[in-house]
């Protein structure tokens, strides 16, 4: 129990009025009166707090969160007593979190219960855990206040942001992509395979028709294709130490994470498999999946991906992915590509490509780009913009080579990568590429 900021002042005003009375000293008795009388009541109003039942609190939250988005919490206060209370409440979040509503001051009515809302931002994914709250019950008259801790711990799953994702839910259910910069092309021929036969339709290519189908109805009939499905698609998520650099508000690992979400819903909901492998100095193998249902399947592993405090390790991810996948799949490789990886990196790629359709998905910094645009007046730009664009020519030459190998290469901003990465893998399908 600690004293408030009531009696402090209280306190201070009692010593004010006997320095008063000890100049007129007909006063002094009547001060002491005072005082006593003063002393008994803080006893009583301590007394009475303890006496106070403890208020009951729970807590609801959502069963996921989302990092960086504001998500709502509630709080039930009740109180078991007769006489109204008054609490200051500061819930137990995650210390990765942040709240500007917090704390809660206010009454809870007698043999009542009340609920408190606040918002909420979670700036780290992963598994979080929410302790007891923090309470402050006052006393009766104010002078003192009883401290406690209510309620219980809580686990929060805290998930990449895949608003992104949500969001092309919506538009896909009205074959609305290109809203979003999805560009759906018509397919080649290649990738197709037969879905039903229909009457012909001006602009089908005369390869479309069925001429027995034609023959036999006495009208032209046109054979409808659709794209090839359950293929499979590996996506290879760099955990290694340099993806720990920011790129805005997020580690540059959240967003690839943003984009692999992307991707997964896109090739899902065309019929494909996604398979998930995340490195760093060891690797993590998650098979392959199919249909939109699991989508939830693929959150549920990723949401508390984190990355390594030690370089990644190509050559063994590459080992283990070859290990594991037997059948011809494209695999994405998620990363932030230098200069210094080609010695190691070239070799992994080209013995993926053996055997698998390859692309590098490499993550540009915002940064570099900056730099390299504007004017140049003084000689700390011109560093800056000179080494900016060598860094980035050594990167378009390591890229250079890869492709060369036959290897697929994206050099995208975090902004437009999650689209571009999808993009991709239509042109792909279209092509016949898998």
């Amino acid at each position: 129990m600690t004293p408030t900021v009531r009696l402090i002042y209280a306190f201070l005003s009692f010593a004010l009025l006997g320095f008063v009375a000890s100049l007129r000293g007909n006063l002094a008795g009547i001060w002491l009166l005072a005082v006593l009388g003063a002393l008994l009541l803080l006893i009583a109003d301590a007394v009475l707090v303890y006496l106070l039942k403890k208020p009951g609190l729970s807590r609801r939250m959502p069963g996921r969160f989302a990092l960086g988005t504001d998500s709502e919490v509630e709080l039930r206060l009740a109180n078991p007593n007769r006489t109204p209370i008054r609490l200051a409440v500061f819930d137990g979040i995650p210390g990765t979190s942040r709240s500007g509503e917090l704390p809660w001051n206010g009454p809870v009515p007698g043999r009542r219960e009340i609920f408190v809302r606040y918002t909420i931002r979670m700036l780290r994914r992963g598994m979080l855990h929410f302790s007891p709250a923090h309470v402050r019950m006052l006393s009766p008259l104010g002078f003192w206040e009883r401290r406690l801790k209510l309620g219980e711990h809580n686990e929060a799953r805290v998930y990449p942001n895949f608003e992104p994702v949500l969001r092309l839910m919506l538009l896909a259910l009205q074959n609305r992509e290109n809203q979003m910069g999805i560009i759906r092309k018509n397919l080649a021929g290649i990738s197709r395979e037969f879905h039903q036969l229909r009457d012909y339709q001006e602009g089908d290519n005369l390869s479309q028709i069925d001429w027995k189908a034609t023959s036999k109805r006495l009208a032209v009939v046109s054979r409808e294709y659709q794209e090839q499905r359950d293929q499979t698609i590996i996506l290879m998520l760099d955990c290694g130490r340099r993806m720990r650099s920011m790129d805005g508000d997020l580690p540059q690992f959240d967003h690839c994470l943003n984009s692999m979400l992307l991707l997964s819903y896109v090739a899902l909901r065309q019929g494909d498999q996604i398979g998930v492998l995340g490195f760093g100095a060891s690797s993590s193998w998650f098979p392959p999946v199919r249909g939109q249902h699991s989508m939830n399947t693929i959150l549920n592993h990723l949401y508390d991906f984190e990355t390594q405090t030690v370089p990644s390790d190509y050559a063994e991810a590459v080992d283990v992915c070859l290990q594991h996948q037997k059948r011809r799949a494209l695999v994405v490789v998620l990363t932030n590509l230098r200069s210094e990886d080609s010695r190691e990196l070239e070799p992994a790629l080209r013995s993926l490509r053996a055997r698998h359709l390859v692309m590098l998905a490499s993550l540009r910094e915002r940064e570099v780009d900056r730099r390299r645009k504007g004017e140049i007046h003084t000689l700390d730009r011109a560093l800056s913009y000179s080494s900016a664009h060598m860094y980035a020519e050594a990167r378009e030459q390591v890229l250079g080579r890869l492709r060369s190998f036959g290897i697929l290469t994206l050099d995208e901003t975090a902004q437009d990568l999650p689209v571009a990465l999808s993009n991709s893998y239509f042109e792909i399908k279209q092509k016949g590429m898998i």
